[in-house]
């Protein structure tokens, strides 16, 4: 396998958790701005809760502004911002279509931030199709390089993020958990690792990535 920097090995990993992240969260802001229609105006509040943040909004196209642009750390304009700084970091391991896509996503952040008007639904869709090119785009290369997997670790990393905090099936969780393992093993066979046995999840997936990309 190629030598990688930490930076770079750190960026990809970012950038994976970034794109997961935005992806995640904007398929729980389309199911939540539905049932403020229909069903449950606090739909929005519930699912913030879930991130820690008081979301509050009077409608269901303030819930829309304020998940996106509000001040809050789950502000997306701020997540793409970010993610499109860690792929200028990881540029030369990235795919180039990918790496356009990242761009073209932050263009419609930072349209979304400078402008007045209420945020179009449309925008939101777009987002999801450009992020869904993305991973195709990474997956096609069949992740032959050490810094591929950077990538996915991230991504599934994230993943376990969202389903521990919205609780969902413990078993697709456990075999994410053994994609992550095995991913950490390729890397340094020398990583002796059961996260699915852990209390805190979460806490020793960040220490292992800390000795994986110090490695």
């Amino acid at each position: 396998m190629e030598y990688l920097t930490a930076n770079v090995a750190t960026s990809m990993y970012w950038l994976g958790r970034y794109l997961e992240r935005i992806e995640a969260t904007l398929y729980e802001i389309n199911k939540a701005y539905d049932k403020i229609i229909d069903v449950d105006k606090n739909a929005g509040v519930k699912l913030y809760k879930k991130f820690e943040i008081d979301l509050k909004y009077t409608n269901a196209s303030d819930f829309l502004d304020v998940a996106i642009r509000g001040d809050h750390s789950a502000n997306l304009i701020n997540l793409l911002k970010n993610a499109r700084e860690n792929a200028i970091i990881s540029r030369e391991y990235i795919d180039e279509l990918a790496f356009g896509e990242i761009i073209e996503l932050n263009e419609i952040a930072q349209r979304i931030a400078k402008s007045a008007e209420p945020i179009d639904y449309k925008d939101i869709d777009y987002a999801l199709s450009l992020i869904s090119e993305i991973w195709g785009a990474q997956t096609k290369r069949g992740h032959r390089k050490e810094v591929d997997y950077f990538l996915k670790l991230g991504k599934l990393v994230e993943e376990v993020d969202f389903r521990l905090r919205f609780d969902r099936k413990q078993k697709m969780t456990e075999f994410i958990l053994e994609e992550i393992n095995a991913i950490f093993k390729l890397l340094n066979p020398k990583i002796e690792i059961n996260i699915s046995q852990s209390e805190d999840i979460m806490g020793d997936l960040y220490k292992e990535m800390d000795k994986l990309i110090i490695n």
